[in-house]
C-alpha cells in the first residue's frame, strides 16, 4: 500500500508542478487550440487560445513515478522490477502512441494518418503480450485475437480522444475509468493491475486542476490518446493474470459515456451519409449544452454518470451473473432513455421506423422499385412495358394509370375505384408523350418510395420509347 501511496503521490506532484511548464512552453511556441467562436458550424466552446500538450505532462508524470519507485527502498520496487520486461516490451507501443498524438498537436494530421498510428501502436502491444484471449468469459479462436485486440484497442483509444472537446471532461472520465480499474484490482488482490493504474489516477487528477473550467491547458491528442491507449492495454494485460475478467468489463462500462458518444457518431453520420471520421456539434456534451446548462454543470453531471457506471461495472463483476444481468438491463434501460432524452433526431427517427413498421414499409416499396427496374430490362416492346407499369403502379398504391407513348395511348384500373379525395401525377415525356397516375391521398403505401418511383418511371419510359418509336418508323419504311 505504500508503495502504491508513493506512485501515486509522485504522479500527482509532477502532474501538478510540471503542467504550468508545459502550459508556459506550449504558449511561447504558439501550439495552442486557436477557437472557432463566430463561425459558421463552430464546435469549440472556449473563446481564447488555450495550449493543448497537456498530455507531455501526464506522460512525465506517469513514467517519473515508476522510475521514482524502482530508485525507493520500498518492496514495490522488486515488483515494479519483476514486471520491467513486460513494462519494457511495451514501451514502444506507448510511446508511438503518444508521439502520434505530439505530431499531431504540433502540426496537424489527418483522420486516415492518426488511425494508422494507432493500428501500429496497437500491433506493437499486440507483439509485446498485450492481447485480448476471451471476450466476456468466452474463449476467441486464434484467428480472431489481433483483430480483436486493435479494435478494442482502436476503439478505446478514440473514445477519449472523441469526448475531449469541453473542459475536463475527458481527464474526468479518464480518472474515474483509471479508479474503476484501480478498485477492481484490490478487490481482486491484484497488486499489478493497482501499480499500473493508480499513477495514471495521480497525474490525472494533478492535471485536472489546470484542465477544468475554465481549463488553462487541454489534454490535446498527446493526452487523449495515450489514456485510451493505457486504459485499453492494462484491461487487457492485467486481466490476463486474474481469475475474472474484471480487467476487460471495468474500464468497458466505466468508458460507456465516451464509448456511447463514438457509437452514436458513427450511427446519425452513416443514417445522414456523412463521412464518419467527420467532425459535427452533435455529440452528448454538446447537446447537454444546448439544453441550458453550463460547462460546469454538464462536466460535473457526466463525472456523476461515470460514477454511477463505476459502480455498476464493479457491482456486475462481483456478484452472481443473475444479478449481472439485472445490472446489465438496467444500464442498458437508462441508457436508451438517455439517448431518447438528449433528443437525437436521427436515431428517434430510425427507432420510430424500425418500431412502428416503418422500416419494413420502406424496405417492401423499394423491393417493388428493384422489381420493376430488372422487369423494364427484359420487356421488348410498348405492350410488355404497359403489363409491367400496371403491376408495380398497383404495388406502390395508385388506383388508377394512364399513358400516351409512342403513339400508343392506354388507360387501366388497377385497384378497386375510391371514394375519397385523390391526387393526381402527370409525368411529361417525349414529344408530347405523357404517363399519368392517381392514388387516394389518405393512402400509405409505400409512401417514402413515391418520389424514386416517379422518377425512375420517367426516366425508363423515355429510355424505352426512343426504341419503340424507331421500330415504328422502320416498319412505316418498309
Amino acid at each position: 500500500m505504500i508503495s502504491l501511496a508513493l506512485l501515486a503521490l509522485v504522479a500527482f506532484t509532477i502532474a501538478l508542478l510540471f503542467t504550468p511548464v508545459v502550459r508556459n512552453f506550449a504558449i511561447g511556441r504558439r501550439w495552442v487550440d486557436t477557437p472557432d467562436y463566430g463561425q459558421s458550424g463552430a464546435r469549440k466552446l472556449h473563446r481564447l487560445p488555450i495550449p493543448r500538450l497537456g498530455g507531455v505532462a501526464i506522460f512525465a508524470a506517469y513514467a517519473i513515478s515508476f522510475v521514482v519507485l524502482i530508485y525507493s527502498p520500498l518492496k514495490g520496487a522488486r515488483l515494479v522490477e519483476h514486471e520491467l520486461g513486460l513494462v519494457a516490451r511495451m514501451a514502444p507501443a506507448v510511446l508511438l502512441i503518444f508521439v502520434v498524438g505530439l505530431l499531431d498537436d504540433i502540426f496537424g494530421m489527418r483522420a486516415w494518418q492518426k488511425l494508422v498510428g494507432q493500428l501500429a501502436a496497437a500491433g506493437a502491444a499486440h507483439a509485446a503480450g498485450v492481447t485480448l484471449h476471451a471476450i466476456g468469459g468466452h474463449t476467441l479462436p486464434g484467428w480472431a485475437e489481433l483483430p480483436a485486440t486493435l479494435i478494442w484497442l482502436v476503439v478505446l483509444t478514440n473514445a477519449i480522444n472523441l469526448i475531449d472537446g469541453m473542459d475536463g471532461l475527458a481527464t474526468g472520465v479518464g480518472l474515474f475509468a483509471a479508479l474503476t480499474m484501480l478498485t477492481s484490482a484490490l478487490l481482486a488482490g491484484n497488486v499489478p493491475l493497482a501499480m499500473a493504474t493508480v499513477p495514471l489516477a495521480g497525474a490525472l487528477l494533478g492535471f485536472l486542476r489546470y484542465n477544468f473550467n475554465p481549463a488553462t491547458i487541454f489534454l490535446g491528442d498527446c493526452g487523449s490518446l495515450l489514456i485510451g491507449f493505457l486504459l485499453g492495454c492494462f484491461g487487457i494485460i492485467w486481466s490476463q493474470k486474474s481469475a475474472t475478467m474484471l480487467g476487460v468489463t471495468a474500464p468497458l462500462l466505466a468508458l460507456a459515456i465516451p464509448l456511447l458518444d463514438v457509437a452514436l457518431a458513427v450511427v446519425r453520420r452513416f443514417l445522414k451519409r456523412e463521412s464518419i471520421f467527420g467532425a459535427d456539434r452533435r455529440h452528448i456534451h454538446h447537446l447537454l449544452l444546448d439544453k441550458g446548462l453550463s460547462v460546469r454543470q454538464v462536466a460535473l453531471l457526466l463525472y456523476g454518470v461515470a460514477l454511477l457506471l463505476a459502480i455498476l461495472s464493479l457491482v456486475s463483476s462481483v456478484t452472481q451473473d443473475s444479478y449481472a444481468g439485472v445490472v446489465l438491463v438496467l444500464f442498458c434501460a437508462v441508457t436508451w432513455m438517455g439517448v431518447q432524452g438528449l433528443g437525437y433526431v436521427e436515431i428517434n427517427m430510425a427507432g420510430r421506423l424500425l418500431i412502428g413498421g416503418g422500416f419494413r414499409r420502406m424496405l417492401l416499396g423499394q423491393l417493388a422499385l428493384r422489381s420493376y427496374q430488372e422487369s423494364m430490362k427484359t420487356v421488348r416492346d410498348a405492350a410488355g412495358a404497359w403489363e409491367v407499369v400496371q403491376e408495380t403502379a398497383r404495388e406502390m398504391g395508385f388506383h388508377r394509370v394512364a399513358w400516351k407513348v409512342a403513339g400508343t395511348e392506354w388507360e387501366a384500373r388497377v385497384r378497386e375505384e375510391v371514394s375519397g379525395a385523390e391526387w393526381t401525377a402527370e409525368l411529361p415525356l417525349r414529344d408530347g408523350d405523357w404517363v399519368r397516375l392517381s392514388r387516394p391521398f389518405d393512402s400509405t403505401v409505400h409512401q417514402a418510395a413515391m418520389g424514386p418511383f416517379l422518377d425512375t418511371l420517367r426516366g425508363t419510359l423515355m429510355e424505352k420509347s426512343k426504341g419503340w418509336e424507331g421500330e415504328k418508323r422502320m416498319a412505316a419504311g418498309t
